[in-house]
């Protein structure tokens, strides 16, 4: 049984969805577990103690760790996004927004280190004043969607399908997305062990996941959405069908399976620019070429 962990779950993963629910991994004869990471819980100790084999990260995971001398860590080798997958929701329609609407406003942000480094640079890149913006911490994804329907803040910043359910709700209104608002980068990445990487297994689940990746860019919206469905009991199968849409239309599926370095280096860009690492660390520290 093959263990997936996702650090996150939303359609944003839809590649790695698709793999486990469309059927990708059973064509390959691997039968899989996917599961979401917990409070409380860290993936590269899950990867070196062999409760997970295949996480769903980000290159800027490693980072951090290697800073602190951490080892063994796990290497990323296969993309999932191209770009950020966050959106920012007002309480009202906006299709004339500008991201310097965001400073004298209340923003329900996600603190998480990539998502909140990402929606800086994206506001820098608009010319906003971050120190004229009123961040709030809400906790989890889900208390963000709380909080903003309890009526606080002006914005709020939410991957999908959390945006589209809260249009179809009429609580929200997705205004911009995060990553149109900036260039592409190594947002989201699969790792492994090294001893992992080199298995028949993981050769068998490259080529699934190399086949839903590009299943869930081509494919119908609404068909992707059926095959999750049963991933999202709480979302509307129209709000799902939504958010893979906008995620079809923004590009963020495209390319193959490999990390590219131009964009594993524009993620250190991002970094950089909030401050988060203490130098440039090099690709083939981190990355690994997908093993098919």
């Amino acid at each position: 049984m093959l263990k997936i962990m996702a650090s996150r779950h939303a359609a944003f993963y839809s590649p790695l969805l698709a793999a486990v629910a469309a059927g990708f991994l059973e064509e390959e004869g691997l039968d899989a577990a996917y599961s979401v990471l917990g409070p409380g819980q860290r993936s590269h100790p899950l990867i070196r103690d062999g409760a997970v084999d295949v996480m769903q990260s980000a290159v800027s995971s490693n980072w951090k760790p290697m800073e602190r001398g951490e080892s063994p860590l796990a290497v990323h080798f296969a993309q999932i996004n191209r770009r950020d997958g966050f959106f920012l929701c007002a309480r009202v329609p906006d299709p004339s927004f500008e991201w310097t609407r965001l400073e004298g406003s209340a923003v329900i942000a996600d603190h998480g280190a990539q998502p909140m480094a990402m929606l800086r640079y994206a506001a820098r890149c608009h010319g906003v004043d971050w120190s004229r913006v009123r961040v709030i911490d809400a906790g989890a994804p889900e208390q963000m969607a709380a909080t903003f329907r309890a009526g606080q803040g002006d914005y709020v910043h939410l991957q999908g399908p959390a945006p589209q359910q809260l249009e179809l709700e009429g609580a929200g209104f997705a205004v911009a997305s995060v990553g149109a608002a900036m260039p592409p980068v190594a947002f989201s990445s699969l790792c492994a062990s090294r001893e992992f990487i080199s298995s028949d297994a993981c050769r068998a689940f490259t080529r699934a996941f190399g086949r839903a990746k590009q299943w869930v860019q081509q494919a119908p919206a609404e068909e992707v959405a059926s095959r999750q469905a049963s991933y999202f009991p709480n979302v509307a199968q129209e709000a799902l069908a939504q958010a893979i849409g906008a995620y079809q239309k923004l590009g963020c599926w495209e390319g193959g399976v490999e990390i590219p370095r131009d964009l594993y280096e524009q993620a250190l860009n991002v970094f950089e620019a909030a401050g988060d690492v203490a130098r440039r660390h090099a690709y083939d520290d981190v990355c690994v070429a997908p093993p098919v």
